[in-house]
């Protein structure tokens, strides 16, 4: 058996890219069917409503296209919107949270783990409840850290203001002997270098995107529904925004494989009952 259709990802911006990266490392043959909504990006400042229905008309458009998968690579929709998707999704849903939150609880070695992430994410609570519900034991220390999506996306992740920036973010984790740190943000993973600079050699840094990609391979794998064909993947790379602006911004996080990007636009979802 052999399943041509893509797999579909998306995120509010491009941070997700860091995702689609990590997947094509593990499954090269695989296509990609990709939407940033940029139009509508941060999600992080809005309300969970708003957001709840972003998630949800973007999943509609891709779920439309006939995706055999959905990854859903935004840690703050999965926070708030997470729920909303699996009722509706027909097909394999997977998150950016609970794959970053099981590596991270394999690697603590004093059971004292950190996570960074947008205020958003931070404000939800998502790791906190995906941390109790794996393992209560653990000790959760979180931090939202505003300044790192921007300078990222000016391709700043080596500044000093940057580095100031972590080392204020990061100071109460370091103080509390956190051996464990998971990149909480998509964006995350471009500024591993200095984030370990600043927490040290021996802590560990668990990048959600590279977990979550193993989670797609499993997915894949189990469901039986890997392409087997030996011709190149034809990826797609959408947003809702203006293409050119995207384009430059996915070359620093996936390269030249974004090169082909279009805009495109989705319906407004239907208004919830509950």
């Amino acid at each position: 058996m052999s399943d041509p259709r893509s797999i579909g990802i998306f995120d509010s911006g491009v941070g997700g890219l860091t995702v689609v990266r990590a997947v094509l490392d593990l499954v090269p043959g695989e296509p990609v069917l990709y939407f940033g909504d940029t139009a509508r990006a941060p999600y992080g400042p809005r309300a969970v409503d708003e957001i709840r229905a972003f998630a949800r008309e973007v999943a509609a458009y891709l779920l439309g296209r006939d995706v055999k998968m959905l990854v859903v690579a935004c840690n703050a929709i999965e926070s708030n919107a997470i729920e909303d998707l699996s009722e509706r999704a027909n097909v394999p849903l997977v998150g950016v949270i609970e794959p970053g939150v099981r590596a991270a609880l394999r690697a603590t070695r004093n059971g004292r783990v950190g996570v960074i992430g947008t205020e958003a994410t931070i404000a939800s609570g998502a790791y906190d409840r995906a941390v109790a519900a794996e393992n209560g034991g653990v000790e959760l220390r979180s931090a939202a850290c505003p300044a790192f999506v921007p300078h990222v996306e000016r391709g700043d992740t080596t500044s000093p203001e940057l580095m100031s920036a972590a080392r204020g973010y990061l100071a109460p984790m370091r103080e509390a002997g956190v051996d464990t740190l998971i990149l909480g943000c998509t964006h995350y993973p471009l500024l591993s270098g200095l984030l370990q600079r600043v927490m040290g050699p021996d802590v560990v840094l668990v990048s959600s995107a590279e977990e979550t990609a193993k989670d797609v391979y499993a997915g894949l794998l189990d469901g039986g529904l890997l392409r087997d064909d030996a011709s190149p993947p034809e990826h797609e790379f959408l947003c809702s925004g203006d293409p050119g602006s995207f384009r430059a911004l996915a070359a620093r996080f996936l390269g030249p494989e974004a090169a082909g990007v279009r805009a495109q636009s989705v319906q407004p979802a239907p208004v919830s009952e509950r």
